[in-house]
């Protein structure tokens, strides 16, 4: 978990790009040194986009490399401008835009010889899970169990977004989990598992 004082900062970060961004302005840089520690350290995040409860956007990486504030600035003005979802953010919209930022901790695989025995390990609410076969590769973060309660509903629609028949599966499928957390402008954070550490 990020401390407070950096929770604010990661926000601020992604507020900041999200308006460079939709005021085609170029996007501000980041002194590192003058960011909080936590952000400083290699790190992975998504940001999400919502407008009037809706899905506005949402970009994000798996893997740390780069430092967080970095990441978490730069795939926020993608979820602007480069998810291929919606249109170009304009700055017309930023008032109606709340931003959250999703931590992403390690992942470890996730072994499973049967798809009922991947549906068992899964916890629900708490696992993020990607999905890969040579090319092909989809994460649910743990936030889509809201939509997605059911195990078997959040893998089939998992394979779905990789580009797969919802019902696929494969000794050659590789699965992997994380957990995660998830910083919300309207003040509210939310850990995707009691014991998750910081990420």
């Amino acid at each position: 978990m990020l401390p407070p004082e950096a929770e604010l900062e990661v926000l601020e970060i992604a507020r900041d790009a999200l308006v460079a961004a939709a005021e085609a302005r170029h996007p501000p840089g980041i002194a590192l040194e003058a960011v909080a520690p936590a952000l400083r350290e290699p790190g992975a995040a998504f940001v999400t986009l919502h407008a009037a409860d809706m899905l506005r956007g949402c970009v994000g990486t798996l893997e740390a490399c780069r430092a967080l504030a970095e990441d978490v600035a730069a795939n926020a003005r993608a979820a602007a401008l480069r998810d291929p979802r919606f249109p170009p953010l304009v700055a017309a919209e930023l008032g109606a835009v709340r931003i959250s930022v999703t931590i992403i901790g390690p992942a470890r695989p996730l072994e499973a010889a049967s798809e009922a025995e991947l549906l068992e390990t899964l916890r629900p609410g708490v696992d993020g899970l990607t999905l890969e076969l040579g090319a092909a590769r989809a994460t649910f973060l743990p936030a889509v169990w809201a939509q997605l309660p059911e195990p078997a509903a959040f893998l089939h629609q998992l394979r779905r977004k990789a580009g797969l028949p919802g019902d696929y599966w494969s000794p050659a499928l590789r699965f992997s989990r994380y957990q995660s957390h998830t910083v919300e402008e309207r003040g509210h954070a939310r850990d995707s598992d009691a014991d998750y550490g910081a990420g």
